[in-house]
């Protein structure tokens, strides 16, 4: 489809299947402003009370000794992998293998650290104590994604995560969280976000995903690793001269939804049951494991996306305009994330879109 057309389609629409209302960048700009004293003081490499209180609350809120605001989680990543197989003396990183990393970072560890990574476990699955025990030669460090994006927002349980930790431990292997979407987890465990970390020995978080900031990470754990990462962010060039455009947006958006991961999760599990049975449409996981989940849908990837786009300039209610690919030809992955647009969506609206949607694509 041409994406100037389905640009002018989405801009007309009031209504959203996934994630937030869009905002443009003066609301956003706007937004930041409010939030800041008149006498309030910039940030200076690093320095200064709004970065250095916002490092502090994110640090507490996570259980750690200490926590660095970052430009990207990409950087985030490598910093930590960096620390942690330096100190291992072993270069090596055991993660999944449909890691983001790999995906959607480039490999930068590999080409920038020199690392390598070890791909553990089965690419549709969590990946499991069992998997690690089969692991032949030495691990410098162990990153685990939650949820694992991936396959479709999928958690190991509580128990399997434990394990997992302690196996880590008990072997002295540095264990780092990946959790650009960490936040959205809480529900799944039933537990705070500083228990879940204390699994960890680093934890990344996103400020721009489901939080909704405008971008930005932190990278959390002890203090003389949080030390040791801001001298590699200012290695890495991220060591920006005023930081507090982001990180004012991120504790703006951190206080506005933070407390909403229970009713997206709980939106998520109320969709896949308004969508189970609907002919043409798979569920992974099901029911979700978080407000994250991937729809697989029978059709032609190209008629699904033009119907989608027809139905949204009769109703103002965008769907998507993106499919992924599925392993199966004739389906093709619709990546859902419920946020604030979604919970305004009545079930048997989203119902009749789908509907609408596969008879229409798949019509003779």
């Amino acid at each position: 489809m041409d994406q100037k057309e389905i640009e002018r389609v989405y801009r007309r629409c009031d209504r959203f299947l996934a994630h937030h209302y869009p905002r443009s960048p003066k609301q956003t700009l706007l937004d930041t402003a409010d939030q800041l004293d008149d006498d309030a003081q910039a940030d200076i490499y690093g320095k200064g009370d709004i970065i250095q209180a916002f490092e502090t609350r994110v640090a507490t809120l996570l259980g750690k000794e200490a926590a660095v605001f970052l430009p990207s989680g990409t950087m985030a990543q490598q910093i930590a992998l960096h620390i942690w197989t330096n100190r291992s003396g072993i270069p090596t990183v055991a993660m999944h293998p449909r890691n983001h990393l790999d995906s959607h970072e480039q490999f930068a560890y590999e080409i920038l650290h020199n690392l390598r990574g070890i791909r553990v476990g089965s690419p549709n699955q969590v990946l499991g104590l069992e998997d690690l025990q089969a692991v032949p030669e030495p691990i410098g460090a162990l990153l685990l994604e939650l949820p694992q994006r991936e396959i479709g927002g999928q958690l190991p349980t509580w128990d399997d995560l434990v394990a997992i930790a302690e196996w880590a431990r008990s072997r002295s292997i540095p264990l780092h969280l990946d959790g650009a979407r960490l936040w959205e987890c809480k529900p799944f465990y039933n537990r705070d976000y500083a228990e879940i970390c204390a699994l960890f020995d680093s934890v990344y978080v996103s400020f721009y995903k489901i939080i909704g900031g405008i971008t930005g990470s932190a990278l959390a754990g002890p203090a003389d690793v949080i030390a040791e990462a801001r001298l590699w962010q200012h290695r890495h060039g991220g060591r920006l001269f005023h930081a507090y455009p982001y990180v004012v947006s991120a504790q703006h958006n951190l206080d506005a939804r933070l407390d909403r991961m229970t009713a997206y999760h709980d939106k998520a599990i109320s969709i896949a049951a308004t969508l189970r049975d609907l002919p043409g449409i798979e569920l992974v996981p099901d029911p979700p494991h978080t407000n994250m989940l991937h729809f697989y849908l029978r059709g032609d990837r190209e008629r699904l996306l033009e119907t989608a786009v027809a139905i949204a300039e009769e109703t103002g209610i965008f769907i998507t305009s993106r499919l992924g690919d599925s392993p199966i030809p004739a389906w093709q992955k619709l990546e859902l994330t419920v946020g604030d647009a979604t919970l305004d969506l009545p079930d048997d609206t989203i119902r009749n879109l789908f509907e609408q949607l596969l008879e229409r694509a798949n019509r003779e």
